[in-house]
């Protein structure tokens, strides 16, 4: 709880608006500017070069990574009917060209998550396997599909506290190895999540509180035995690389396309914002391989803005919304966070452009223009990087530039939702949408 409350509104009066639930756009003032990172270009390829020793693992272990030669990645999609359909419903054109980032489409999870949580399963597998068995770098690693590897495994744990994607991948991945793993989720989790995940064999244990209690409670659990590794959503190191290996990924994209990010050529970037794990990574990843040119945007509910509260104040994780009086509600599961995390904001300082804040109506209108102009599918949460495009163009002080921009909508999650869900998602669009009509 903030002790100085009052001086913090009169600071930053953005604050006032963000806990009267007033939609919001904060233009970040330290952006661009020359800082110190943790981290280096030297940790993205080295989290890259772990994905690609698994990447036989992956073929084995889960086949529909056969295509892919086992590497997990999403495509980068056009959308211009998409984008012709926005300017039609509100009477202003997008500079530029418009694409979907469909992470919602990744194997294993269908989540963003398939990128952070995996990589730290991998991570903490490879360490075992290497300690204890003669498995060297140089292997192929589609072994550690064996039983005697997985025997191996059954001997450790993982755990980790989720509000749902998060826990789905890592438990999936988990659990494909063989290890012991529990997932702890808050009272936002979909019961579906819960029922996928038990399937695959997961111990799922359930709060009736917020995602930040799930994790402590996991923490604390995990804490009593060595053997078993807990993936830590607000402080992982491991995490946030395996999200950063995206910007490898996107730059050869970009390439195929034609595109080179720079000042006259801008990439904007528009990520859902949780805990603030997962967007910080992939644009910490995207600008340490693309340094010029690219602008990363976060998008979160106006019930839960806890990195951009965290962010403006400079208090990052040491400030809940609660503290304002936010109830921290949304539709958004994956993105009710009531604090960010521990790293995400302290190393986004001079790399986020700026964020913005929507109400839970516009994600299910925008999830089912998606479905009606391209038809693809995605989960409440990641339809949010499009309410901040219009907020973000209006912003930009460079009209020539922006006519050569290119913008992309991470989309997050939802290719292992229910058909039942999503079509319930669909038509809650539908009826917004009429409605606003």
């Amino acid at each position: 709880m903030v002790n100085n409350l009052s001086e913090l509104l009169s600071e930053y009066p953005l604050l006032d608006k963000i806990r009267h639930y007033q939609p919001i756009y904060w233009q970040n003032p330290d952006f661009g500017k020359n800082a110190q990172l943790p981290l280096s270009r030297a940790d993205v390829f080295d989290a890259a070069a772990r994905f690609e020793r698994f990447a036989p693992y992956f073929e084995v272990a889960f086949p529909e990574t056969v295509q892919s030669k086992g590497i997990l990645e999403s495509p980068l999609i056009d959308i211009s009917d998409m984008q012709t359909k926005l300017t039609d419903l509100s009477g202003k054109p997008i500079p530029g060209n418009l694409y979907l980032k469909a992470d919602s489409m990744l194997p294993i999870s269908g989540s963003i998550k398939s990128r952070g949580g995996i990589y730290e399963v991998l991570k903490f597998a490879e360490k075992i396997a290497l300690q204890k068995t003669n498995l060297t770098y140089m292997d192929d690693y589609s072994v550690l599909a064996s039983p005697r590897f997985h025997k191996l495994f059954s001997n450790y744990g993982i755990m980790v506290g989720s509000t749902g994607n998060l826990g789905l991948s890592i438990g999936i991945a988990a659990a494909s190895f063989g290890f012991k793993t529990t997932v702890h989720m808050s009272v936002d989790a979909r019961q579906w999540k819960k029922d996928l995940l038990r399937k695959h064999g997961v111990t799922v244990v359930e709060y009736d509180n917020d995602v930040s209690y799930a994790i402590a409670e996991g923490r604390k659990e995990a804490a009593k035995d060595p053997k078993i590794h807990f993936i830590d959503d607000e402080s992982s190191r491991d995490l946030f690389l395996g999200y950063s290996v995206a910007g490898i990924r996107v730059q050869k994209q970009l390439k195929d396309l034609g595109i080179k990010p720079s000042k006259e050529n801008p990439v904007f970037v528009y990520l859902p914002a949780g805990v603030g794990g997962s967007p910080s990574g992939v644009s910490f990843g995207l600008e340490t391989i693309m340094p010029e040119g690219i602008y990363p945007v976060f998008a979160e509910p106006d019930h839960v803005t806890s990195v951009t509260v965290g962010m403006m104040t400079k208090l990052y994780d040491k400030i809940a919304v609660a503290d304002l009086g936010l109830d921290g509600k949304t539709a958004a599961d994956g993105l009710a966070v009531p604090r960010s995390s521990k790293i995400a904001g302290r190393i986004m300082d001079t790399l986020l452009w700026g964020s913005e804040s929507f109400e839970d109506d516009d994600i299910y209108r925008y999830l089912t223009l998606l479905e009606d102009t391209e038809g693809i599918k995605v989960e409440p949460s990641a339809a949010a990087g499009f309410t901040a495009i219009y907020p973000t163009i209006k912003r930009f002080s460079d009209p020539k530039a922006l006519s050569r921009a290119t913008h992309i909508v991470w989309a997050t999650g939802g290719n292992l939702v229910p058909e039942e869900e999503m079509n319930r998602y669909y038509q809650h669009g539908k009826e917004l949408l009429a409605v606003k009509k």
